[in-house]
């Protein structure tokens, strides 16, 4: 039988990568309108293109789409489960919508998937701390700290919750 309109070819697959690259590039030199084209080109030609998906996020968020950003990027999430960059993508656009405790749960799966990272820490001891768990939040700061003693945002965290 021949394949289904909807099935995605290798020939949409790599056309969607280049489109990605070009797209990744745009968005480094500031170009975000031509960057999120190229973002819709690739998720178009390929709907399981995680980088496209998770840079297309990136530009909604940096547009205050949250709504949008965080549909993105879940994509990217359930396409790369246990990735980082998604989860904390999806935190830093919970947060700023108001779903905290939504952002506390992917900061908590986050810190897990990589328990070095400083930016994942600094949101949870911030997301934390807006749900008013002290503990929790001193702990995430500590944590930042621990790793890199000069961020200011965690040390000015931990001093806020008392830790």
């Amino acid at each position: 039988a021949p394949p289904a309109d909807s099935a995605v070819s290798a020939g949409n697959v790599s056309e969607a990568q280049a489109h990605t690259a070009k797209g990744q590039t745009l968005a480094k030199a500031g170009e975000t309108a031509g960057a999120l084209d190229e973002f819709n080109r690739a998720v178009a030609l390929d709907p399981y293109n995680a980088q496209a998906l998770y840079g297309r996020a990136l530009i909604y968020q940096g547009n205050n789409e949250h709504n949008f950003a965080i549909a993105d990027f879940s994509a990217a999430n359930g396409l790369n489960p246990q990735k980082v960059e998604p989860l904390l993508g999806r935190a830093i656009s919970y947060i700023a919508i108001g779903k905290v405790k939504e952002a506390a749960a992917d900061l908590d799966e986050a810190s897990e998937a990589d328990p070095h990272n400083v930016q994942v820490w600094t949101a949870r001891g911030q997301a934390y701390e807006r749900l008013g768990d002290k503990a929790k939040a001193a702990t995430s700061y500590n944590k930042a700290v621990a790793l890199r003693p000069r961020d200011d945002t965690a040390r000015s965290g931990l001093a806020r919750v008392g830790g």
